[in-house]
């Protein structure tokens, strides 16, 4: 049997369009899959949305009596999962049903810690990262994240012994891990094929423009946030 992947994504008032997501997770070519989601104490209909699903032997449900944040909800997941390799899976986004198949054996075919995908951006046919993808990972990372946090998949032992995202990372936190993780000497790469539809619309990124760069920059400085 193919090893387990556990995909995990933490929701918080995304009744718009978690179902959708949590389906396309679902229809996913790639069958010995479990997947954990955090209702991180949502105050809309996203937790109607998800009890809906909860009788799906795939999905297993977990509930934050308040709002904790995306960083500390994922490290939760994180220790609750079983399988040995971890995928993400952000609520307004979508995966293509190849991309978990895709993403592992181009992880075990290429020796990999932990890899992700480009993406369709939701409602066009642009194609993301553009010219940043053929540049090296590690010039890019300097300026920015390379990666699109919800297309990722890694080896759990390699989040492991970096000790999981950082949680003084409100924002940014992908950045930092993938940053952590390419200076613990892991080995890493995207998939050039874009298989994840990235919503850029009404998201973290912008809605809370200024406080994502401040974490940016503390990433790119190697400092730690004040906040």
């Amino acid at each position: 049997m193919k090893p387990l992947i556990s995909v995990i994504m933490s929701v918080y008032n995304d009744s718009i369009n978690v179902k959708s997501s949590i389906e396309s997770i679902l229809n996913q070519d790639y069958e010995n899959v479990e997947f954990l989601i955090m209702n991180d104490g949502s105050t809309d209909k996203t937790s109607k949305i998800l009890d809906s699903f909860a009788r799906n032997r795939k999905i297993k449900l977990f509930q934050n009596n308040k709002n904790i944040g995306l960083t500390k909800s994922l490290n939760i997941l994180l220790k609750e999962s079983q399988g040995t390799i971890i995928a993400r899976q952000d609520s307004d986004d979508l995966s293509l049903s190849s991309r978990l198949s895709k993403q592992f054996y181009y992880l075990k075919d290429n020796n990999l810690d932990i890899c992700g995908s480009r993406a369709i951006i939701k409602g066009s046919t642009k194609i993301t990262p553009n010219r940043s993808y053929y540049l090296p990972l590690k010039a890019t990372l300097k300026i920015k994240n390379p990666f699109i946090h919800g297309s990722l998949i890694f080896k759990k032992n390699t989040i492991e012994k970096v000790n999981y995202y950082d949680e003084k990372f409100i924002y940014s936190q992908d950045y930092k891990l993938v940053k952590d993780i390419l200076y613990s000497g892991f080995s890493m790469g995207i998939i050039k094929e874009p298989l994840y539809v990235l919503n850029l619309t009404n998201n973290i990124s912008t809605n809370f423009k200024d406080r994502q760069q401040y974490y940016a920059d503390c990433v790119r400085k190697n400092v730690t946030p004040n906040e």
